[in-house]
This record gives C-alpha cells, sequence and structure tokens, in this order.
C-alpha cells in the first residue's frame, strides 16, 4: 500500500464537559471507558447523539423538541476516539483533516495538543494538520473540545422554515480522516474543460493540482494523470517544504483535446456522462500519493435576455431552471440513502435544479449524486447570516453580518474552503455568495480574488435577489452591488397562500417573468399519514398550536392563509380526514400552475426556484414532499406541470399553451380541447394541429367565453404524437366566481411576501358530484406495480390518489415512485398506473378520492 486514507468514522464516545472535567491532555493521554461516554459516530451533532442514545425520543413529534435543556449546548462537548497506526503508515508523512467542525475546537493527541481555537475557528472552514510527530506505532488517542456557536458566529443554521434546533447544530458535522502519504502530497486537484460549442464535437481539458513537499530535500518525481485511454505526465522538481500548483494544459498535451467529447448534460436534456481522472505522484518508481476524481465535461454560461434578466447556458443551449430549495434534516441525520431517495424525487419529478441556500451536506454524497442524474445545483450562503434575528448580533441592512475586517476575512476564509472543497462537480452551475443582500464591497473583493485564484469556470452570483429590491419586499434597500451591480435575479416571493392566476397576471413582481429565486404558492400541509405520525393523537383534530410548532416562524407561523383559502375553495373541513384530503387539493390547484407559467413563458422565464423542495424535519410549510419522504399534492402538480411535452391552461388569460421542453423538434402533434360540466356533459371541444420547435413553449388557442352551465367546469387537454399515441394529460376545475387579488392590501399590512386575495375561486359544488365506483386491476412483479382503473360510469371520478401501504403495519410504503397521481377519469375512461417500490413484497394499494369509495388492494 503506497497510499491510504483512513476515515475516522466510528468508535467514537461523546459527553458535556461537565460531566468529564479533566484536560484534553489527560484525555487524550489515558483510557477513558470508565467515564460516563455517549456512543457516536462522525459526522454527527451533539443532539442527534443524545436522541441516537435514548436521551430523548421522538423529538420530531409534537412539541417534544421543547423537552430539550438548551442549558446543555452552552458548554464545551468531548468528541473521543481511538486509531491504530501501523509502522508503514507511521514511515510516511501523517495528517490529520477536518471538514467542518461547529464551531470551534482544541485537539490533542496522545497527550498533545495538535491544533487550537485559533486554529480551528469557523463552521465552514477545513483545517489539516501534520501529526507525524505526534502518533505512535499501535494505539491513538483523539480527544476534541467542542466549542459551541454562540449568537453573532457564523455558524451552519436554519431560518424561518423551521425551528431552530436546541444545540444549534454544534458538533463534528462532517469527515474527520488521516491522510498518509510519502514526500509529496496530490493537492486539491481539478480539472476543468473548454467546450466548442458550436458543434458540441470538441473540447479541451485542463488538469490543475497542488503539490507539497512535506521534506527538508528537494524532490523529483512524475506527476502522471489518466483517464479513458489517455495518459500524460512531466516530472517535476518541487523545493523542500513548499507547496506549488502544476497544470496539464491542451496546449503542451494534444491527448487533452477531446474529439467527440460525452458531455455532461442536466436532467431532460441527455446523459449526465462523467469520466474518473486517476492522479498519481511517482518518486524513483514509488507511489508517493494518489487521487481519483470524476469530471464532467460541459459549459456554463449566463446570458441577459431582452428584459435585463438573468439566464443560464449549458453547453451552448439556453436552459430554463426548474428547481427547488433544499435543506438537511434538522439535527443532520440525513444518510447516502435518504440523499439518494430525495435526489431520485428530484429527477422523479422532471425537476433540473436544486439551490441549496447554506452549503449543506455531511459529505459530498449529495454533490455526488446531483452529478450522476443530472441535477443542477446552486450553492451558495444562507441569508441567516444577513438578519439579526438569525444571527444573533446587529447586521447592515444593506450587507448583512459581516462589515468589520475580522468577519470580512473568515467569510473569505470559508468562501475559498468551500470552492475548494467543491468545484470538482459538474453539478454546481453557480456560487451564490449573498442570499437577500450582496456583501460588503471589501468583502466581495475578496470573493473575486478568490474565484480568479480557484475557480474561473462558472458564474457567480453576488446576491440571489437584485431585480425589483427597489420596492422593499424582502430588504428596506435596493440589492445592487457596488462592485458587480445588479446580479439580474429577483426575489419578490410570494411565500404565502396564491391563487392560480398570480402567476401569469402578475408583472412587477413574483409572476412567470425573470428568474425567481425562491417563491412559492404557499404552505403545503402534509397528507394524512404523516400527519396522524407527527402529531399526537390529542392534538390532531382541531388544528392547535402543536400544528403552528411545526409552521415556520415570524409571518409563517400559522396555517390561516391556507385554512381560509381552503374554507372559500371547497367548503370548511368536518375532519382531519376531510382537511388532510383537501389540503392536498389546494397543494396540487396552487403547484400545477406556477411551475407551468414559468414553462409556458419560456425565455420571458428563465428560472424558478420553488421555495422549498424538502424539510428539514415534519412541517407544515414550504414542501413537495415531507420529511418522511411522502409526496404531496404539490408534488405531483409539480411533476405534471413539467412534463417533456405539455398542453397549459393559462388562468385569467383563457387560452392554452404547448411546450416542448426537450432539444428535439416535435412533429405532428394533435391537441384536444374539451369543456365539461359538473354532469359530465360536454360544452365545448376544439383541436390543434402542428409542430412545436424544441426549448420553447407558444401560444396555440384562445378558449372563447363559455356559459357556464353548472358553477364549476372541467377543462380537459390532451396531446398525441404523430402516432397518436396519448403523450400527455391535463385536467382543471374552473370556477365561475373568480379569484380576485388585492394587490394595494400589501402596503396597508406592511407585509408584502404574497398578494392578498379580494375574491376567492369558488369550488363547493364539487361536493355534488356523483359518487363512482370504479374497477380495478392491480399487479405486482419485482418492485413495480401495475394498476389499471377503469370509470364505467356516466360520471366523472375526480381527483383520486393512490397511496402503496405496508402488508402488515398498514403504514405507507416509502419512497414511492408513481408515474402519475391524483388522478381524474372521465366518464367510460380508463388507464394504467405504474409504480415503483424498493421493497420486493407485494403491498396494499389504497384508492381514495374526491367522489370514490375508499378501495384496499391486495
Amino acid at each position: 500500500m503506497h497510499f491510504f486514507k483512513q476515515t475516522l468514522d466510528n468508535n467514537w464516545l461523546l459527553q458535556s464537559s461537565e460531566n468529564i472535567q479533566l484536560s484534553g491532555v489527560d484525555l487524550s493521554s489515558s483510557e477513558n471507558e470508565k467515564y460516563d461516554w455517549h456512543r457516536t459516530q462522525v459526522p454527527s451533532t451533539v443532539l442527534a447523539t443524545l436522541l441516537a442514545n435514548n436521551v430523548y425520543s421522538d423529538l420530531y413529534v409534537g412539541m417534544n423538541l421543547e423537552t430539550v435543556d438548551k442549558d446543555q449546548f452552552k458548554v464545551p462537548w468531548w468528541y473521543y476516539t481511538e486509531f491504530e497506526i501501523t509502522e508503514e503508515q507511521l514511515s510516511k508523512v501523517v495528517r490529520l483533516q477536518f471538514d467542518g467542525i461547529n464551531y470551534k475546537a482544541n485537539v490533542w493527541i496522545n497527550g498533545q495538543q495538535v491544533a487550537d481555537t485559533g486554529a480551528i475557528n469557523g463552521a465552514y472552514r477545513r483545517t489539516l494538520f501534520n501529526i507525524a510527530d505526534t502518533v505512535q506505532v499501535g494505539k491513538n488517542r483523539l480527544a476534541i473540545e467542542l466549542i459551541p456557536p454562540k449568537p453573532g458566529d457564523y455558524s451552519i443554521g436554519f431560518v424561518d422554515w423551521n425551528v431552530t434546533p436546541p444545540d444549534r447544530n454544534m458538533g463534528i458535522f462532517r469527515e474527520v480522516s488521516l491522510l498518509f502519504t510519502d514526500a509529496i502530497s496530490i493537492d486539491d486537484p481539478i480539472v476543468n474543460s473548454n467546450l466548442d460549442v458550436k458543434t458540441l464535437q470538441f473540447a479541451t481539458l485542463n488538469l490543475s493540482t497542488g503539490l507539497t513537499n512535506h521534506s527538508s530535500q528537494s524532490v523529483t518525481g512524475i506527476l502522471q494523470c489518466s483517464f479513458d485511454n489517455v495518459v500524460v505526465s512531466k516530472e517535476i522538481t518541487i523545493l523542500p517544504n513548499t507547496s506549488i500548483q502544476e497544470e496539464f494544459t491542451a496546449n503542451e498535451f494534444e491527448e487533452l483535446k477531446i474529439a467527440n467529447p460525452k458531455l455532461w448534460w442536466p436532467n431532460g436534456w441527455g446523459e449526465p456522462n462523467l469520466y474518473k481522472m486517476e492522479l498519481s505522484f511517482e518518486i524513483n518508481n514509488t507511489i508517493s500519493d494518489k487521487k481519483s476524481i470524476r469530471f464532467g465535461i460541459r459549459l456554463v454560461e449566463d446570458y441577459i435576455n431582452e428584459d435585463g434578466h438573468k439566464g443560464f447556458k449549458i453547453n451552448g443551449k439556453e436552459i430554463l431552471i426548474k428547481g427547488a430549495g433544499w435543506t438537511d434534516d434538522l439535527l443532520l441525520q440525513d444518510t447516502h440513502e435518504s440523499l439518494a431517495n430525495q435526489v431520485a424525487y428530484v429527477k422523479h419529478m422532471g425537476l433540473n435544479c436544486i439551490r441549496l441556500e447554506g452549503i449543506w451536506g455531511k459529505d459530498q454524497k449529495l454533490y455526488d449524486l446531483c452529478d450522476e442524474n443530472g441535477i443542477l445545483m446552486m450553492v451558495g450562503w444562507s441569508c441567516h447570516w444577513e438578519h439579526e434575528d438569525y444571527l444573533g448580533k446587529p447586521v447592515d441592512e444593506r450587507y448583512g453580518g459581516a462589515v468589520n475586517e475580522e468577519d470580512i476575512n473568515l467569510l473569505a476564509e470559508y468562501w475559498e474552503d468551500q470552492l475548494i472543497w467543491l468545484r470538482q462537480h459538474p453539478s454546481i452551475f453557480v456560487w451564490n455568495v449573498g442570499s437577500d443582500k450582496v456583501p460588503h464591497p471589501e468583502l466581495e473583493k475578496k470573493y473575486l480574488t478568490i474565484f480568479d485564484k480557484v475557480d474561473k469556470t462558472r458564474p457567480y452570483l453576488n446576491s440571489t435577489g437584485g431585480v425589483g429590491s427597489e420596492q422593499g419586499i424582502v430588504t428596506s434597500t435596493e440589492v445592487v452591488s457596488e462592485i458587480s451591480g445588479s446580479s439580474g435575479m429577483k426575489m419578490l416571493g410570494p411565500y404565502a397562500y396564491t391563487p392560480p392566476m398570480y402567476w401569469y397576471s402578475n408583472q412587477h413582481l413574483g409572476g412567470a417573468y425573470g428568474f425567481n429565486t425562491e417563491t412559492c404558492p404557499g404552505a403545503n400541509v402534509p397528507t394524512l399519514a404523516s400527519l396522524k405520525k407527527m402529531l399526537p393523537e390529542a392534538n390532531q383534530w382541531p388544528i392547535d398550536d402543536v400544528w403552528e410548532y411545526h409552521c415556520g416562524s415570524n409571518a409563517f407561523a400559522t396555517l390561516d392563509r391556507v385554512n381560509m383559502a381552503i374554507e372559500h375553495r371547497y367548503g370548511k373541513p368536518a375532519s382531519l380526514e376531510d382537511y388532510a384530503f383537501k389540503s392536498q387539493l389546494l397543494n396540487y390547484e396552487l403547484m400545477r400552475p406556477m411551475f407551468e407559467a414559468f414553462v409556458a413563458h419560456q425565455h420571458k422565464s428563465t428560472g424558478i426556484i420553488q421555495w422549498m423542495l424538502n424539510s428539514a424535519w415534519p412541517s407544515m410549510y414550504w414542501q413537495l414532499y415531507d420529511s418522511y419522504l411522502q409526496p404531496t399534492g404539490a408534488f405531483y402538480g409539480a411533476k405534471k406541470a413539467l412534463r417533456p411535452t405539455h398542453a397549459i391552461y393559462r388562468y385569467g388569460m383563457s387560452d392554452i399553451f404547448l411546450s416542448n421542453c426537450g432539444l428535439e423538434k416535435s412533429e405532428m402533434l394533435t391537441v384536444k380541447i374539451r369543456i365539461l360540466d359538473l354532469k359530465a356533459k360536454e360544452i365545448y371541444t376544439d383541436i390543434w394541429e402542428g409542430s412545436m420547435d424544441c426549448c420553447t413553449a407558444a401560444r396555440i388557442k384562445a378558449i372563447p367565453e363559455i356559459a357556464f352551465s353548472t358553477s364549476v367546469l372541467f377543462l380537459d387537454l390532451r396531446v398525441y404524437n404523430a402516432n397518436g399515441v396519448e403523450i400527455d394529460n391535463n385536467l382543471y376545475w374552473i370556477a365561475q366566481k373568480k379569484d380576485v387579488l388585492d394587490y394595494q392590501a400589501g402596503k396597508e399590512l406592511h407585509w408584502e411576501y404574497y398578494t392578498p386575495t379580494k375574491q376567492y375561486a369558488d369550488f363547493k359544488a364539487l361536493s355534488r358530484l356523483n359518487e363512482v365506483e370504479l374497477e380495478y386491476d392491480y399487479a405486482f412483479e419485482d418492485g413495480e406495480i401495475r394498476l389499471t382503473v377503469n370509470n364505467l360510469s356516466e360520471h366523472i371520478a375526480f381527483f383520486i390518489h393512490f397511496e402503496v401501504l405496508d402488508v402488515e403495519s398498514h403504514q405507507p410504503v416509502l419512497p414511492v415512485f408513481w408515474d402519475d397521481n391524483y388522478i381524474s377519469l372521465l366518464p367510460g375512461e380508463g388507464r394504467t398506473y405504474y409504480a415503483r417500490i424498493k421493497s420486493g413484497v407485494k403491498p396494499l394499494v389504497k384508492v381514495n378520492g374526491w367522489n370514490i369509495q375508499e378501495s384496499i388492494l391486495k
């Protein structure tokens, strides 16, 4: 073994300094099993460890989180582990690496201090220490005194989408490892590509890596890199105790000129092809160090459209960014499996992007998964350093917290460490150095210097706000940098209940134009099964303060706006079951048009980030699927909106758009348009035939004014390909009584995060739909469900939900990947639906709906 990385992940012990009052010297010099330790692994936060050790239980249920004593996290905690070193390993350069500690630490090995809080200071610093003179053959003892974050510290954290963790996520939240090399180490290699965007048939590569000579003698050796059938190398001499940066360029090596490269494409546009490169440094035919990295060949560019809004190109093609906001688990308990399930959900919905407000992850697994699945990533800082409520100290209204030299230097160090840590991931297409505000000019100058040195391959955003910020919705000052101007992005909400027509009619706030970096139609209440898991039985109905504990904070600490919308639109819920079902109907009705509007207006619209994708814990707010991995109605509303070819009804505009989000022109399409009343009587029909260019959407039909024979009508849209095969179906319910927005009320309320409603659309007549009995044919094989549903009646079967249940527990089987859900069937219509699950045991399928009897299929 010529090289080795040993990850110190298992067999850790944890305890409060109040219970173990020893010095780091003593702890790292003797056996410690006699003390009352909590066993843990790293990465872990302190509270996650206490939960795993049954000090607490069911912290995500009800208000149990309030039982946690916050004072215990105001003192340092000890992390302790032991590791073995072989004689061969000891003959090498031995380094100890920390990828992330929240917030400060003192470190001892075998009775000697190797790092103090001056060296390990700040959550997003990555630190590396030579410990060759400290370790020994056999057992070694490592003791870490972890100092918790205090108000004003730039720690990891959450904002208004959930409660604050009682321990503020104090802990070793990223990997700890030992690195072993001979005299020369390979440090932070990166492969960059340049692509001929006119033909996409030619690319050049540039490899850059750091090399460090850890010895007191000059060293000459061979640096070699290889991928596919390409091998290039060069002889290099490095002076004693010196670090250098070395490059392989296409100008120097013809082999790095790549014909017909396999490109990395985002989801829906092609395959996210990845290459693997091996690097080694040999001294006298012996490998001193070796690294392996993956990279993708792709080109990212930004542009400004004719309306002055920023957009992005991948491999020369303008791409509509269709994304949602990511959060980690509240106690950072995500596993590789849970991350894989969530990225699979993102891809399944048809999204092509996630935004990380805060640089999340206990390791790089999330980024690897996005690389592999073609999911673009917006990565950058969270706004919790920009607001006093979250940072814990006064902030500048324009620049946030970091305005003094100490803070500016710290965030610049953070940024360089994170860019180097993540820059090899092709999925990351843009860096965000500001969220709601812009960085202080002195800090932005440092950021720009770091970009020039570390990563010139991607655009960066000085803020995710900018356009429209003069309206004072999120901040009271205009979000424009003195150095780099406006970001070209907008952050104008809304964040609360918003009816469908808003996205089409609004032309100065959050409507479908430009790039809206965070927006949503409001809270997203989870399904019945999830509500029963997260709420104690006594608090399940009616809605009380326990429900609101699982909302957001500040202006988002209530469900009042959603509850009012449900009552006005669909009728006052009579029970928990009724409320949960009507919530999914509202989730679907509101989420679908938001995404559809940005798709229909693509080019004028350049991007949208639904706020949010997931939840940090069981939540009532801002989620397409909940923390149990249960998709909501919003999930399937988004999935419907993001179909590759899709017919769209523009609320408030009375017309039909057709979108083609693929890279190929769609020839000889047919769109059938029908309007039916509550009795399923067809009162309007029309057909459009034609072709649709790639990456575009266009108006294909205007709908004439229709006399409402019933107070609610159904609009049915079907798209067929050249072979007559249906490739899209979409059903809307439209009320005679329309939504009316009050654009002035926000100013009167001194809160413009959404536009209040003057008048609600009225769908209560849906309660008069005839009850329908459906026929089912259910089969299961190798994890795939096939469910055929037939409506043999003369009535519409409305809003039918499929749920997969475990045979024994009758609890939902998750994750689950239905090709469609919350579906409706017209009279005489039958369809077959498919779902994938990971279990090989045939589950139950529960079917319920607005006007059908609940059935359990075996």
